[in-house]
């Protein structure tokens, strides 16, 4: 695995100011890539689309329905068995009820059993921005100083990794995995 010092940037423009800089400085072109990094969400994981292939805030509807088309079911019976004794109409009129009784009540289920989703991460767990991603292949001996230039010009988001790097490329990088942020003290030991 190879160490990787990155940071955020709002345009291409800085991120590749950021690189200018860092090559300025003794980087080679091939320990140095900038790519974009989509908003979450937006990561085209699955087929259709999106990040994770379920939602969340869903996962307890299928319960929900089960109840909501016992509970509509009982209710539109005796609904139905109520208009067929006040009214005399035919006892087709109960089993419709039932039915509309079972479907309503199942949609209600349903939504009764979705809530909105807890955070993905928690409020310790830092996540990751879109943005352009400038990455460079380190050693120990000079990821400080990469953390410091890619501060200095402007990069957010400074995090510290542990990744594959082939042919000057972060190639197993993953926007789903949240970044180890590079601590404010770990930076300054390079200014000291």
């Amino acid at each position: 695995m190879s160490l990787i010092i990155a940071g955020r940037f709002q345009t291409f423009p800085a991120a590749e100011s950021a690189a200018q800089k860092l090559f300025s400085r003794g980087y080679l072109e091939e320990d140095v890539t900038l790519f974009f990094v989509n908003p979450s969400g937006q990561h085209a994981r699955h087929p259709i689309g999106d990040d994770v292939g379920t939602d969340a805030g869903a996962s307890a509807a299928p319960k929900g329905t089960g109840k909501g088309v016992t509970i509509g079911a009982v209710i539109g019976a005796i609904v139905g068995v109520a208009v067929f004794a006040v009214f005399q109409l035919p006892l087709l009129i109960s089993v419709i009820a039932a039915g509309v009784g079972a479907y309503v009540g199942s949609l209600a289920g349903a939504m009764s059993h979705t809530r909105k989703p807890k955070s993905a991460h928690s409020a310790d767990e830092p996540t990751r921005h879109a943005g352009v991603l400038v990455a460079v292949h380190v050693s120990p001996e000079t990821q400080t100083q990469a953390a410091t230039i890619l501060r200095e010009t402007g990069g957010m988001d400074i995090e510290r990794a542990s990744g594959r790097w082939k042919q000057g490329h972060w190639s197993d990088f993953d926007p789903l995995q949240p970044p180890h942020p590079v601590s404010e003290e770990f930076a300054s030991q390079s200014r000291a």
